[in-house]
């Protein structure tokens, strides 16, 4: 019997799944952590979490079984975030992970050192507050002591990879996430680097997903349960991962996720650009080929969020009756119609990416009044994340991916209730896939071509990932979204500028 481990490092936990060669699921664990926001618009987490994370997780799935049969580790991991490690390899400060959004003055910076245009021909993309090297400019002017102190810098995948084998590695689809990586030569960028005044010797070497990049260490092996010696592909970032994990590896297909953040995404083997920048174009997990992406910050999180605010109700109901908060949140929900009573709501509590490229935007109700009550609110942020995910639609169609094929994963797509209102506002058919771990999967997968199981990428999802029958849209629930979503787009423009003047307010 042979296995395969994925290893998810995601924003609110760690999943580690044990999967047999046929991607069926033989054990899987989870382990949360914390993300610590020190100012408003901040967002940090700590590396040591991650890793103690880890541990727990292989602990839990290789319990009872001979680890000398896990033929390979493959790693998934939130992209963007910034690890920075000393002379000792130890961390110097909390990582400020993907959706911190303090770095704006060096988006600027950036974008003038390097060109507008030439930023984007380079990295395939505008400079964000989101992305690696803002961050990396930020301390180097807000903690010069930290940066002075700074042997090593990697993405937080990357550090699990070090903890696991102690080698410095990095990967293709993760490091296009950092604005640092000559995204169409599949390098890194001399150019960029020198004009930013990084040194190359920061950043580990970078090699295509699948390719076998470390050894499980001994140290490793005796606090994991793993075998010293087991092979780590190099994996991908997280949503690369779950483009593996949901077959969407070939033309023509695309898939929507719903976790912290929210993804549009479509695999392309020509790379494609958006000369406005407003999404962005990675490297695949598939090697030699590339993705478009649009990314709406606050997906998951703005309904965890109102969970968290408003629904202590639900939560003790779901306590008592062994459910999710959610499904009660959504079977509220379902009792108030499309448009929520003329109630929209923005999206935009870690400020957008996609379209707006605006870290200080917030989140908005529009059009509350005495009418409405909490359903109505439920409802209304599940539109809202649902038309920030049709604005990345619209625009990776309109730079020429193709999009005939639509899957939805994530913890969103766990709702029938988000999937229906997807379907008939994408106005297309939507399917979910019968496994569900998405990017666990997509890690394992890569781990398996690396050690030979599988040919190649698309070989191994053809085997391996099956669907569910898909659901149709309903065009007349699509045009009474459409009425909506023609107001929603109208909010962000008017409210700009006081996004502008409000984030001035000290």
């Amino acid at each position: 019997m042979k296995y395969l481990i994925g290893i998810d490092i995601g924003t609110s936990g760690t999943k580690s799944v044990l999967f047999n060669t046929d991607g069926s699921v033989v054990r899987s664990s989870s382990a949360e952590y914390p993300l610590y926001q020190p100012q408003n618009g901040w967002a940090e987490q700590s590396p040591e979490d991650w890793w103690e994370a880890t541990v727990t997780t292989l602990k839990a799935i290789t319990e009872d079984i001979d680890a000398a049969d896990i033929a390979g580790i493959g790693l998934s991991g939130q992209m963007h975030g910034l690890v920075m490690l000393d002379s000792e390899n130890s961390v110097i400060r909390p990582a400020i992970i993907w959706c911190d959004g303090r770095t704006g003055a060096e988006c600027v910076e950036i974008t003038e050192r390097i060109g507008a245009e030439r930023l984007i021909e380079l990295t395939a993309n505008p400079a964000l507050t989101g992305f690696t090297a803002s961050k990396i400019m930020w301390v180097k002017n807000h903690e010069p002591q930290n940066y002075a102190r700074c042997r090593k810098i990697l993405l937080p995948k990357d550090y699990i990879r070090f903890r696991l084998s102690g080698t410095f590695a990095a990967e293709m689809s993760d490091a296009a996430g950092m604005q640092l990586l000559n995204v169409r030569e599949r390098r890194w960028s001399d150019e960029v680097l020198d004009k930013l005044g990084i040194d190359r010797e920061l950043l580990a070497d970078v090699f295509e997903a699948p390719y076998i990049s470390s050894y499980v260490s001994d140290e490793a092996a005796a606090l994991t349960g793993l075998k010293a010696g087991t092979p780590i592909a190099g994996g991908a970032g997280d949503n690369a991962a779950a483009a593996v994990g949901t077959g969407t590896v070939v033309d023509g297909r695309a898939f929507t996720t719903i976790g912290t953040s929210g993804v549009v995404y479509a695999h392309t083997s020509q790379m494609l650009l958006d000369p406005c920048g407003r999404i962005h174009t990675f490297c695949s997990a598939v090697p030699g080929e590339w993705h478009v992406m649009g990314v709406t910050q606050s997906a998951g999180l703005s309904l965890r969020w109102f969970r968290d605010t408003f629904c202590e109700e639900e939560k003790k109901k779901a306590a008592e009756l062994g459910c999710d908060p959610y499904d009660i949140m959504t079977s509220e929900a379902e009792k108030s119609p499309i448009g929520c009573s003329r109630l929209l709501y923005l999206p935009y509590l870690m400020g957008e990416r996609t379209p707006h490229l605006d870290s200080n935007a917030r989140g908005v109700f529009f059009g509350l009044s005495a009418v409405h009550d909490k359903k109505d609110m439920i409802r209304a942020v599940l539109e809202g994340v649902s038309f920030a995910l049709n604005d990345s639609a619209g625009i990776l169609r309109g730079i020429g991916a193709e999009i005939s094929d639509m899957t939805l994963c994530g913890g969103g797509a766990a709702s029938p209730m988000w999937r229906r209102m997807l379907c008939d506002i994408f106005g297309c058919p939507v399917k979910i896939t019968v496994s569900k771990e998405g990017a666990a999967l997509g890690a394992a997968i890569l781990a398996g071509v690396g050690v030979g199981i599988w040919p190649s990428v698309p070989k191994a999802c053809a085997e391996l990932v099956t669907y569910r029958e898909p659901m149709s849209p309903d065009p007349a629930a699509g045009a009474e979204y459409a009425k909506y979503y023609e107001i929603y787009r109208s909010l962000y423009p008017a409210l700009r500028e006081s996004y502008a003047k409000l984030a001035e307010i000290k």
